[in-house]
């Protein structure tokens, strides 16, 4: 079975290899890697351009759309059977498509499955939360308060990506987690209890660090969820509870950062579902 693999990037030249290199070193070898430059102005092209000479990868310059286009666009160019994303700034453990795969095919009514991560941030591991405990199942309600996968650990079956229509390309964060609510409400997901990547945080350019009151895209993506899929009572309950609590934090937020843009747009939401 063959793996798609997409490198979405932008600006990371300095970083780009340390991500290549750890595909490239992976002891599954039937794979083939996308990487889309998001309209970078460094040298990203340069840096990539030696590994152009591999006959399973490849390189696609677009504009600047962000990185839910960039993910979407390499899995429109690629023809396997699964898809797998790593983020340019993280980088796979060698054995990571190897579990997966061999996970996939001892379980056959799995569609999706993520995995362990090493978290390091500024350089040194962090230990991470109970909150952060992953695991695999039926894992909706988890999914609701955060995201609960890291696209970098992730293998879905492409017949799956195509049903959700891929990642919502008007998120310009939290697009995960929109997938993730959108697959969790239909299907199981698998899980590898072994590390099988680690994350990098604490520089300036993560998403993460760059966007202010990120629940927004949630609640956005929370009030979907119940528009399109048929929840059992008690899911929706579960939904509900978690936009009432996090369009409450968003309000008091904007009104303690005296950011207004979307002050009424929750508000309206809050007492609807209330």
């Amino acid at each position: 079975m063959k793996v798609n693999i997409i490198v979405p990037t932008f600006n990371r030249a300095e970083i780009l290899p340390r991500a290549i290199e750890s595909i490239l070193s992976q002891t599954y070898k039937n794979f083939d890697l996308t990487i889309v430059d998001d309209g970078s102005t460094d040298n990203t092209y340069q840096v990539v351009k030696k590994y152009l000479e591999l006959d399973h990868v490849r390189y696609v310059r677009t504009d600047n759309r962000g990185v839910s286009a960039a993910r979407n666009m390499g899995v429109s160019l690629s023809s396997g059977d699964y898809v797998s994303f790593l983020d340019s700034d993280d980088l796979w453990h060698a054995d990571k498509l190897e579990l997966q795969m061999n996970f996939l095919k001892e379980n056959t009514h799995i569609e999706c499955v993520h995995g362990e991560e090493i978290w390091v941030r500024n350089g040194k591991r962090v230990n991470k939360k109970k909150v952060h405990q992953k695991f695999g199942g039926d894992i909706f309600k988890e999914c609701l308060p955060l995201c609960f996968i890291s696209p970098s650990t992730v293998i879905i079956s492409r017949s799956v990506f195509e049903e959700i229509n891929g990642f919502d390309e008007e998120f310009v964060v939290c697009e995960d987690y929109d997938l993730w609510l959108k697959i969790s409400s239909l299907y199981e997901v698998g899980f590898i209890e072994t590390p099988i990547m680690t994350k990098f945080g604490g520089h300036a350019d993560q998403l993460s660090t760059k966007y202010f009151a990120m629940d927004y895209f949630r609640v956005k993506s929370l009030a979907n969820i119940l528009e399109i899929r048929e929840l059992s009572l008690t899911q929706r309950e579960q939904v509900i509870e978690n936009i009432l609590k996090k369009s409450e934090i968003l309000l008091k937020g904007y009104k303690k950062h005296n950011n207004l843009k979307n002050y009424d747009e929750i508000e309206q939401l809050l007492i609807s579902f209330r």
